[in-house]
C-alpha cells in the first residue's frame, strides 16, 4: 500500500476550453476508515463529457472549487469498518478523481464478476456509458427491429455502445458521424455501423446524412446537438424520434451556441418526438442491461470500445484529450502497476 494519496481538484472556472491550469493534484496521507466507512484503493477511473459541463457555473450542478472532484470509479476495498463492504471486494462508486476514497455502504456497489468480461467493462458498455445507450434505445426511443438509426459522435463512448447495441437489437441501417476518416473506418469495421461520414471534411451534415441514408431515418441518437440535430430532424420519417443524450459540441466553448436551424413544421407534420433523459433516473435498468449485454460479451458477439490511459497522474490529460476527440470509444484511466 502506498503511503501517499493523490486527489484532483478544480481550482478555476474556464472561460472557453478547459486547460491543465484549471486543475491541481493534492497529496495527503492515505486515509484510515472511520466507523461505518471503508477505504477504497481505486483501480479504474471514468472521465466523461458531463464533467466539463460541471466545471462551469450552471443551474444543473457544478463542481465546487478546491475540493475533490466526483467521477465514476472502480476500486478495491483496502480497509473496512462498514458492514457490507468486505476487504478485497471490488466496488463501484462516484467518489473518483482520487487514488483513495472513503465511502459508506450506500455510496458503493459491489461489482459483479462475469466470467470472461474485463473489469473495465463496468465503466464502459456495462457502466453508465452503456446504460445510457441502452436506455436511450429501449425505454426512450423504443427501437423496433428493422428501424434505421443515425448517431452523432458515433466514435465516443455512448456512440460506440449505441451502434453495437442497436445492431444486436435488430436495427436496420445504422449511420453515424465521426470526426476523422480513421474513426469512421473503425466504426464500420468493428462497431456495427453500416456507414459513417466525417462531419469535419465532407461538407454540410444534412447533405452527408442524405447521402448516407437516402430513404431517411426512424431514430436519431443525439450526442452533439447543433447542425447534426437540424439535419436529423429533416431526415426523420413520420413518427420519428430524437433521443437527446448530450451536447458535447458546446461543452468546451465560450459563449452561447448558435441556434439549431430546422423546419419547425416538420415536428408537427411528421409527428416527431424529441425527448431527453438523465441516466440517473433509470438505474433500475441496470439488471436489464446485464441480462442483454453480458451473454454477447461472453460469446464474443460484442466487443469493447475503450481507450485506456495508464496512470492516475494522466487523468487530467485523458479528460482534456477526450474533449478534443482523441479517444475512440469510452476513455478510461487505469492505475499504473
Amino acid at each position: 500500500m502506498t503511503e501517499t494519496a493523490l486527489t484532483v481538484q478544480q481550482i478555476a472556472r474556464p472561460n472557453g476550453p478547459a486547460r491543465p491550469g484549471h486543475f491541481r493534484f493534492v497529496e495527503s496521507p492515505v486515509p484510515a476508515p472511520e466507523p461505518g466507512t471503508a477505504v477504497v484503493e481505486n483501480l479504474y477511473w471514468s472521465v466523461d463529457p458531463y464533467h466539463r459541463e460541471m466545471m462551469d457555473e450552471n443551474p444543473y450542478g457544478s463542481f465546487e472549487l478546491n475540493t475533490p472532484l466526483e467521477g465514476r470509479t472502480l476500486g478495491r476495498v483496502l480497509a473496512s469498518r462498514a458492514p457490507g463492504l468486505v476487504e478485497g471486494a471490488i466496488v463501484f462508486h462516484r467518489k473518483g478523481w482520487r487514488t483513495h476514497s472513503v465511502v459508506r455502504p450506500e455510496e458503493a456497489t459491489p461489482v459483479p464478476d462475469f466470467a470472461g468480461v474485463p473489469l473495465s467493462a463496468h465503466l464502459s458498455i456495462l457502466g453508465g456509458t452503456g446504460l445510457t445507450a441502452y436506455v436511450g434505445l429501449t425505454r426512450i426511443a423504443e427501437l423496433r427491429p428493422g428501424q434505421d438509426v443515425f448517431v452523432s459522435a458515433a466514435a465516443g463512448g455512448v456512440g460506440t455502445a449505441t451502434g453495437r447495441l442497436a445492431r444486436l437489437m435488430g436495427a436496420g441501417r445504422i449511420v453515424g458521424s465521426a470526426g476523422s476518416d480513421a474513426k469512421a473506418a473503425y466504426l464500420t469495421e468493428h462497431a456495427g455501423y453500416d456507414e459513417v461520414f466525417n462531419y469535419r471534411t465532407g461538407g454540410p451534415v444534412a447533405d452527408q446524412l442524405a447521402k448516407a441514408a437516402p430513404a431517411g431515418i426512424d431514430l436519431f441518437v443525439d450526442n452533439v446537438g447543433g447542425e447534426h440535430l437540424g439535419a436529423a430532424i429533416g431526415a426523420l420519417r413520420r413518427r420519428g424520434r430524437v433521443v437527446r443524450i448530450g451536447t458535447v459540441g458546446q461543452y468546451d466553448t465560450a459563449g452561447r451556441p448558435a441556434p439549431v436551424a430546422f423546419d419547425h413544421a416538420d415536428v408537427v407534420e411528421k409527428s416527431l418526438r424529441i425527448e431527453g433523459f438523465l441516466v440517473a433516473d433509470h438505474r433500475d435498468a441496470q439488471e436489464e442491461l446485464y441480462a442483454f449485454a453480458v451473454p454477447h460479451l461472453q460469446s464474443g458477439r460484442m466487443g469493447l470500445d475503450e481507450t485506456v490511459v495508464d496512470g492516475f497522474e494522466r487523468i487530467v490529460d485523458a479528460f482534456l484529450g477526450m474533449l478534443r476527440g482523441e479517444n475512440l470509444g469510452k476513455i478510461i484511466v487505469r492505475r499504473a502497476e
